[in-house]
């Protein structure tokens, strides 16, 4: 959809609900994003990168260069890459993030995380660096994690104390892999969100990975889980509205408006909205903007400033699981996809959690930070219903008959989930053990036996 000239055209709810819309593809159009961030440090002391100097992540971003990548720029300043329709992006506290081309299969998308990563490895070997794939940073406190120069960030650093205890920690602490998946109507849109959202407490669990805060373990199997449920309540949870009848582009769109505004950008410049009324906006009658209106393209970045776990843009993000090592990175898209691209898979995957009550969704999903795999819901073990879950994924995958060079099918990359819900213990777990055994309570040993 062309931008609407606020001049021209004042923006209607009906365009926000037709940009939500426009995402719509057909299912031989359909593919993956796959996206994931990871902690920077420096070898030998495992101490965090500040963005300036000879060997922090300014050079890095230029050091990539080297491979295609071209500058995106925040004015003068670096603030990531972009090479085709893949990027680079830098996260508030220096977290590397990989944001993929949209791809066909899944093994495409390991590829091209492989690729990133013997990229990323070859400059940061040059400049002593290193990465670590976790969920939660293991020793760093908050105040010891430099700040990027992202004029965005700058706004939320502020707000975020405001709405939730955690949120900083969220910020500067925390990395996920996420995967982005398309639909081809309101009600597949409909269908693959309640799925998603169900179930996205099970990929949490899966995917548990960040049992320690600051040298030690914090209680949590997934402490980046544990922080989304104390950072901001006005947009973040698991959304009852999407469950209940009628659900559709209409109702998410209202959601995303009475979500507390961030920023809008103006003349390059960020300008500080934060705790606005996106409505109020629409009204031209924000004090920062008077009269001033929003275009299509403040709505597209408002909506990025909403974060459930499940969230709606043009395709679906599924946000619910903690970084890891490549093995996890390449599982997660084949899981979501093995659950959204076949039918019979996805309507499977939603008779394991049909029932649910919409009480046992926020319960769910704040239970597998501690417990993970050993949570319950519906008088099922997490483990059972993971089982379950990666079994249906893997029937969609061998059903999508996507093979490699190879002539593998693309269920080669649930073999990692597969192990994990069939024995019942989270990498988190595995973690712990490490940490009571061989590390002899030295978390820093995570920073050799786990790095990229």
């Amino acid at each position: 959809m062309a931008d609407v000239v606020t001049d021209e055209r004042p923006l209607t709810f009906e365009d926000l609900v037709r940009w939500f819309e426009a995402g719509e593809k057909p299912a031989d159009a359909w593919r993956v994003g796959a996206e994931h961030e990871k902690f920077v440090f420096r070898l030998g002391t495992y101490e965090t990168i500040p963005y300036e100097g000879p060997a922090g992540i300014h050079a890095l971003l230029q050091g990539l260069m080297r491979f295609g990548w071209e500058g995106v720029y925040e004015g003068e300043t670096l603030i990531g890459l972009e090479r085709g329709k893949a990027n680079v992006s830098l996260e508030p506290g220096g977290q590397f993030e990989l944001s993929g081309a949209p791809l066909e299969t899944m093994h495409d998308i390991c590829e091209e995380t492989s690729q990133h990563l013997e990229e990323v490895k070859t400059v940061a070997g040059e400049l002593g660096l290193g990465f670590l794939g976790l969920g939660f940073t293991p020793v760093w406190r908050r105040d010891e994690i430099p700040v990027m120069p992202k004029g965005r960030y700058k706004i939320m650093r502020a707000y975020m104390p405001k709405v939730g205890n955690l949120g900083l920690d969220m910020m500067f602490r925390t990395c996920t892999v996420q995967a982005n998946l398309d639909f081809s109507s309101e009600a597949d849109m409909v269908a693959k969100f309640r799925t998603s959202l169900a179930l996205q407490p099970i990929a949490t669990a899966l995917f548990a990975n960040s049992p320690f805060v600051e040298g030690k373990p914090s209680g949590f199997l997934s402490a980046r889980a544990n922080v989304w449920t104390d950072t901001d309540p006005d947009r973040t949870g698991m959304l009852d509205f999407v469950f209940a009848d009628g659900f559709g582009y209409e109702t998410y769109a209202n959601y995303a408006l009475d979500v507390p505004m961030y920023f809008a950008k103006r003349g390059g410049q960020y300008v500080d909205l934060s705790g606005r009324s996106f409505r109020k906006f629409m009204d031209g009658q924000l004090d920062e903007l008077p009269g001033d209106r929003p275009s299509i393209k403040d709505w597209a970045d408002h909506t990025t400033t909403a974060f459930p776990e499940v969230r709606l843009k043009q395709y679906l993000e599924m946000r619910g699981a903690d970084s890891a090592p490549l093995g996890r990175l390449c599982a997660l898209p084949a899981l979501w996809a093995g659950v959204f691209y076949d039918q019979a898979a996805l309507a499977a995957a939603w008779d394991l959690c049909k029932d649910w009550r919409v009480e046992d969704h926020e319960r769910l999903r704040a239970d597998v930070a501690r417990l993970g795999l050993k949570a319950q819901v519906g008088g099922r073990s997490v483990q059972d219903v993971a089982r379950d879950m990666v079994a249906i994924a893997k029937q969609g995958l061998k059903n999508r008959a996507r093979l490699n060079a190879a002539m593998v099918d693309e269920t080669v990359h649930l073999a990692e989930l597969e192990e994990i819900a069939g024995r019942g213990i989270t990498p988190a777990e595995r973690l712990l053990e490490l940490y009571n055994g061989p590390w002899k309570g030295d978390v820093r040993h995570v920073f050799e036996d786990f790095a990229y």
